[in-house]
């Protein structure tokens, strides 16, 4: 492997690979951030700041995802269209700029669960060093804590569009409108959460731990959700966890 770009969202895994990729292959390494209609002002704020301190190329692209067959409707293989545009087009760019390989985050760890996002990466050719090692998530962190990265115990995030149950169409308002609830979440203390939208209802799920600060707390979460446009407020009882609108999905 001689060149290789990045896809950096700026995450865990992302953020340790480039730092690996980087210290190895040196220049030779370039991360390479998407703007997208699902991917948070914090986040690209925060994948700017880590090239930066590691003094990492970086390309910054924009699309609009609302191009992309499928992303609106939201129908059960959005995730497989999106990622084969996105990566797509990577690929051309990696081309472009005289790059030989494209290489992504997935850990081992995403192995399990509904993720058709993957099959297009391994149809387009995109490289999971991690994956292949075998590295699971908690042992990233351990690394990436090892490396002194500031990401090492960086709350997990996914696509806003995974806040949406199938078949329920994505607008940029709605997008928008959990954005700003996450972030609100975020500014008030919370740590890991995702604010899951069914159409006028919010589904905040957070860490058990953190309940009793949400019900301390709910009169000015619940005037601020409304003030976004959300009319019922609710609390799942289940707590935080990754692809809960992926719950019977094969």
């Amino acid at each position: 492997m001689g060149t290789v770009a990045v896809a950096f969202s700026g995450g865990v895994d992302s953020a340790f690979l480039l730092h690996e990729a980087h210290a190895v292959l040196g220049k030779k390494a370039v991360a390479v951030t998407m703007k997208l209609n699902s991917f948070p002002f914090r986040e690209w704020k925060d994948a700017k700041e880590f090239c930066k301190r590691e003094h990492i190329r970086q390309i910054i692209v924009e699309q609009d995802q609302f191009l992309i067959k499928g992303f609106a409707e939201n129908e059960r293989d959005r995730c497989y269209h999106c990622k084969y545009f996105l990566f797509s087009f990577l690929k051309e760019l990696a081309k472009k700029n005289h790059i030989s390989c494209v290489a992504d985050g997935t850990n081992f760890s995403d192995m399990g669960g509904y993720r058709p996002g993957l099959k297009a990466l391994a149809e387009l050719g995109v490289v999971s060093p991690l994956r292949e090692a075998e590295l699971t998530k908690e042992e990233i962190r351990a690394l990436s804590k090892k490396e002194d990265l500031p990401t090492w115990n960086k709350p997990s995030f996914s696509c806003l569009a995974t806040r949406f149950p199938y078949d329920e169409p994505i607008t940029g308002k709605k997008l928008r409108r959990v954005e700003m609830a996450e972030q609100f979440l975020f500014e008030m203390g919370f740590t890991q959460f995702r604010v899951r939208s069914h159409d006028r209802m919010a589904r905040i799920e957070i860490r058990p731990q953190e309940f009793p600060l949400l019900v301390e707390k709910r009169k000015i979460v619940a005037a601020r959700f409304k003030e976004l446009g959300f009319m019922y407020i609710t609390m799942d009882l289940e707590g935080f966890r990754s692809g809960s609108m992926d719950i019977g999905q094969v």
